[in-house]
């Protein structure tokens, strides 16, 4: 099963990036280019049933598997990027998340009003980043179809945020 895959190539890197933050490193997982090509089916298996307009993924490892989405559902990808990142004109979120403050962007052409846009990204944890990507998306004028994540840490409680934006949210992996 994917989840126990993933589980024996996942690393936990304590302290990082500050004092009592556990990270999920998932690098070791694009070693292996058999084990990506099965997160990217088991993510493409866990999507809503309900139409997606746009894949987003969030900067920046949600970047990695999110193009890829895209790619298999044929349809445009848009990045979630930090503040200055991006050479357009955006539109600005800023929010809190366990370990600071921080603010991300979107192009502001980057789809058309009522696309319905699934958001990605490697893991969803107090969902602090997730929200803002949420709220830039409606900014614009989208709607979120769903959310798809590697890694869930469940007990940071991130997915009960997520319900007021969509109730489809899956993830490959989660931690208690």
């Amino acid at each position: 099963m994917i989840d126990q895959q993933l589980k024996s190539v996942i690393r936990d890197i304590p302290d990082f990036p500050k004092q009592g933050v556990v990270f999920k490193d998932i690098t070791p997982i694009l070693k292996d280019p058999k084990l990506c090509g099965a997160v990217v089916d088991g993510l493409l298996a866990s999507l809503p049933a309900n139409p997606i307009d746009v894949v987003a993924g969030i900067e920046s490892r949600g970047f990695l598997f999110g193009l890829t989405l895209a790619q298999r559902l044929g349809k445009p990808f848009v990045p979630i990027r930090k503040v200055g990142k991006l050479p357009y004109h955006t539109v600005k979120q800023e929010y809190t998340l366990e370990y600071g403050n921080a603010t991300i962007e979107i192009h502001e052409d980057a789809f058309a009003a009522g696309a319905r846009v699934l958001v990605h990204d490697d893991l969803l944890a107090t969902g602090g980043t997730v929200i803002a990507t949420s709220k830039l998306i409606q900014k614009l004028g989208g709607s979120i179809a769903g959310y798809a994540f590697i890694i869930s840490l469940d007990f940071l409680k991130g997915r009960e945020q997520l319900h007021a934006f969509s109730p489809h949210i899956s993830s490959l992996v989660s931690y208690g």
